[in-house]
């Protein structure tokens, strides 16, 4: 596999992330147990009742989203390529009883450890830009969904990965259509800003263009595109909450998020 070096430096920042992040308020691991979920209005509009339905969730850390599609009443699998984070979603699944099943791998080889068929595929807030490309990832999305089955995706949108923010006020550097590599080495993580440990990361920027191009070459149908300027996290600099809680700039001079949802077709 291509990447391996950025692969395992980024696996090994997020080993590290994965008890800070367990500790911190921004997970608010007390509350979650008692039985709070994780979820925001977004996803949770988009995909409705999910009650019997199958769900793969990609890219999910320590399991608190998949574990509470679970809640709902979904049957979920999850993919990380963190060992210590599927290692904490296990323990979290059988603490809070209840069915979810973890797997720990590269997201892009998900259909090589993973052989079934879901309902829904669902990916979010910070995912895709670990990925050097992304035709392969459109390529699993369409074999692990059903005939008929729905991919969802809600992301921060491309725009706010063009600055820089080791600078203060960020700096714009970064090409909305660069495809080299983004290094990025710094204290703390977005959980826990005061947080001693140091992250190494290695992202890719990826365009709405592309995004949506990658799936429709996998044959997947798209309901829609959207994008919003409200983000449910208060991660970036000079955001102001609204009264649902909700983050925004102040300026609102381009979204936060996006999402897309799209459908394998049934034949």
């Amino acid at each position: 596999m291509g990447f391996q070096n950025e692969y395992n430096t980024n696996k090994e920042t997020w080993n590290k992330k994965v008890a800070v992040h367990a500790a911190s308020e921004f997970y608010n691991m007390e509350y979650f147990k008692k039985g709070d979920s994780s979820l925001h209005s977004y996803e949770l509009n988009a995909l409705g009742d999910v009650k019997g339905k199958s769900l793969l969730h990609l890219q999910c850390h320590f399991g608190q989203d998949t574990l509470s599609w679970s809640r709902m009443g979904a049957k979920c699998t999850g993919v990380d390529i963190s060992e210590e984070g599927i290692k904490l979603a296990k323990e979290l699944k059988e603490e809070l009883k209840l069915d979810a099943t973890f797997v720990c791998c590269n997201v892009l080889d998900t259909s090589k450890h993973v052989t079934e068929q879901f309902d829904v595929v669902f990916a979010s807030y910070g995912t895709i830009g670990w990925l050097p490309e992304l035709q392969p990832w459109a390529k699993m999305i369409a074999e692990r969904l059903k005939p008929g089955g729905t991919f969802y995706i809600v992301e921060f949108h491309p725009i706010v990965w063009m600055f820089d923010y080791a600078e203060n006020p960020p700096k714009m550097r970064y090409g909305y259509h660069q495809k080299e590599v983004v290094f990025e080495e710094y204290a703390g993580t977005y959980a826990d800003p005061d947080s001693d440990m140091i992250s190494k990361e290695f992202g890719w920027n990826h365009s709405l263009g592309e995004i949506i191009n990658v799936l429709v070459n996998e044959g997947l149908h798209i309901e829609y595109l959207n994008e919003y300027d409200a983000s449910p996290y208060n991660i970036f600099p000079d955001l102001e909450k609204r009264l649902d809680g909700y983050y925004e700039l102040p300026s609102k001079l381009y979204p936060l998020l996006f999402e897309v949802k799209a459908t394998k077709s049934k034949t």
